[in-house]
């Protein structure tokens, strides 16, 4: 059996992920991964914990909280835009514009106090009671006891904002949050 192991922080914490057919992973890794990784603490992680660490490490995910529709700028990943130098890649006209021109629109954190509140993404906020967006991303943070959420708004907004969600007919409260919620200095994901 072939397999790549590959060391991530998608965990917000040291682990690893293994790669391999579906074949394989079927017959021998997750045995072998159960019964040998046990001792070890190893053990399998479903998909909504996965995107709960990812909400609290403020990791963006393609498709909802990063789109053809957005930059780097705008989606707070600036800082892994390499724009100084004159090497040359696709896109770096547009991005040297971006880059250069004032942000309409900043991805925003946020979290309500309300535990039994189960955001998923696309739920409608309002701010000053008008519409303002949409979320890209939600869930629940397990680290952190609340839940979290992700959108974009005018780049007006500020920490400590209060917004609200459209959440089944009710209007629920949640401030705008620095971001990630969880080991800003990194200190757990290095070990």
């Amino acid at each position: 059996m072939v397999f790549v192991a590959s060391k991530n922080g998608l965990a917000a914490s040291p682990n690893a992920a293994a790669y391999c057919t579906a074949k394989a992973a079927e017959i021998h890794l997750a045995r072998c991964m159960a019964l040998e990784g046990a001792p070890f603490g190893i053990r399998p992680v479903g998909y909504r914990a996965l995107e709960s660490l990812r909400l609290e490490k403020g990791y963006r995910a393609w498709g909802s909280d990063i789109t053809p529709n957005d930059n780097p700028f705008e989606a707070g990943l600036g800082w892994a835009v390499k724009l100084k130098g004159d090497m040359p890649f696709v896109g770096r006209a547009a991005l040297e514009a971006a880059s250069n021109k004032p942000r309409r629109k900043v991805l925003a954190t946020f979290t309500t106090e309300r535990e039994d509140v189960v955001l998923l993404g696309r739920e409608t906020i309002l701010r000053d009671g008008a519409f303002a967006g949409y979320l890209t991303s939600g869930g629940y943070g397990y680290t952190i006891g609340k839940p979290i959420a992700y959108a974009y708004l005018p780049s007006s907004v500020a920490e400590g904002d209060v917004v609200e969600i459209s959440y089944f007919g009710q209007r629920i409260k949640a401030s705008v949050t620095p971001e990630p919620l969880y080991d800003p200095q990194m200190a757990r994901l290095r070990g």
